[in-house]
């Protein structure tokens, strides 16, 4: 019975190919937009959590605000490292200065910091070293730079032991950094001991301003971030004198936003296989009202309700796998047009067709074909067989 039903379902299909065609678009349209946007966002989300993890989830950066008349030094910064859970803390500040060499210059960015921040920042030092803390001891005029500004203002990558200018003071070329493929724009970046940059601006001093604490692999982030805030808040009194900004709780915000974005475009995308499936149940009263002679005929010659019934809900059920058969290889041939484009921008991401969603398109698109498909099986299966006899239409 189920066998010669579905042949039916099929040669009606297969009779109105244009028209079938056209009532699996909605199908098609929404699987491929419920696939696609899916994809894309988790392709995009990857990219976003790895770019998170590759500095690490472990990362603590506090900024002081207003130290109330009680500075942060150098040596202070030892009784955070003190903190159980703590592995490394380093200083950091930024000033903007001009980096040259001959006649080549460029406007960069300086950071002034001590040894632990490489580590701490997963700075990738392909050639040399990085700073250590005796260069701070002794204020010494030597360099990190980017692996830009060793090409393009030294003029060669491997640069250490060179000599360049930075804000008109002589400094030696100790390591160089990984070249960074994810930007299309040069990096002019350089890192030197933090004592140095205080003798080179006059806009920083002493002081510390801002600091980043590495936790231990098997700490907990929060208790760490706990002890430090009580000792912040234990110096300065006062909880907008500082900043603590915790790398954990960024990659979980993250991972908030993107599945909020994730379900909305599902919705979106979700919407339009209704709108599908509305499109299957106009075609399939049409061709319920076309078919009635035929329906008064089978059932005059002893075909019953539930028999008839099921005709018309396997060529629905058909129409709408068929429209998600399609989206989904239409989807496939996307994301991989999307991966290569990707592939040749500036951004590290990569598209794959996720097989929940494909799974998640095909429940879906039964449940469709099914719903839609039962008011106009029921209205076939309840025409009165010898009205039907009678349609002329």
């Amino acid at each position: 019975m189920f066998t010669q039903s579905a042949k039916m379902a099929w040669k009606s299909i297969s009779s109105n190919k244009m028209r079938s065609f056209l009532t699996m678009l909605g199908i098609i349209i929404g699987v491929m937009a419920l696939v696609v946007l899916v994809s894309l966002v988790s392709g995009t989300t990857d990219s976003v959590q790895n770019s998170i993890s590759s500095i690490g989830t472990d990362l603590l950066t506090v900024t002081v605000n207003d130290d109330g008349g009680n500075p942060l030094k150098m040596d202070d910064l030892e009784e955070y490292e003190a903190i159980d859970g703590v592995e490394q803390v380093a200083c950091v500040s930024q000033e903007s200065f001009t980096i040259e060499s001959g006649s080549t210059s460029e406007d960069g960015t300086v950071y002034g910091t001590t040894s632990a921040y490489a580590e701490i920042s997963g700075l990738e030092i392909t050639t040399g070293r990085f700073i250590y803390n005796i260069d701070n001891d002794n204020h010494t005029n030597v360099c990190v730079i980017s692996y830009d500004v060793a090409s393009e203002i030294l003029g060669t990558p491997n640069a250490v032991g060179s000599e360049i200018s930075i804000n008109g003071s002589t400094f030696t070329v100790i390591g160089i950094l990984e070249d960074d493929d994810s930007s299309s724009d040069s990096v002019y970046e350089a890192y030197i001991p933090y004592t140095t940059l205080i003798r080179q601006s006059s806009s920083v001093n002493t002081d510390i301003s801002s600091f980043v604490i590495s936790a231990s692999e098997n700490a907990d982030t929060d208790a760490v971030e706990e002890s430090v805030e009580m000792l912040l808040y234990e110096r300065f009194g006062d909880e907008d004198s500082y900043t603590i900004m915790n790398q954990s709780e960024i990659a979980e915000a993250m991972e908030s936003v993107t599945g909020t974005l994730t379900l909305l475009l599902g919705g979106i995308a979700a919407i339009s296989l209704l709108v599908g499936g509305i499109g299957i149940m106009n075609i399939m009263l049409v061709s319920v009202t076309e078919r009635t002679r035929e329906i008064g005929i089978r059932k005059a010659i002893g075909a019953g309700r539930g028999i008839i019934m099921l005709q018309f809900l396997i060529e629905s059920l058909l129409v709408s796998l068929m429209g998600c058969g399609i989206g989904i290889g239409l989807s496939a041939v996307t994301l991989k047009v999307a991966s290569v484009f990707a592939a040749n921008s500036d951004y590290d991401l990569s598209f794959t067709m996720s097989m929940g969603v494909v799974w998640i398109s095909i429940i879906f698109s039964v449940a469709i074909g099914v719903i839609f498909g039962l008011y106009p099986a029921n209205k076939a299966a309840k025409k009165n067989p010898i009205e039907a006899l009678r349609y002329m239409g």
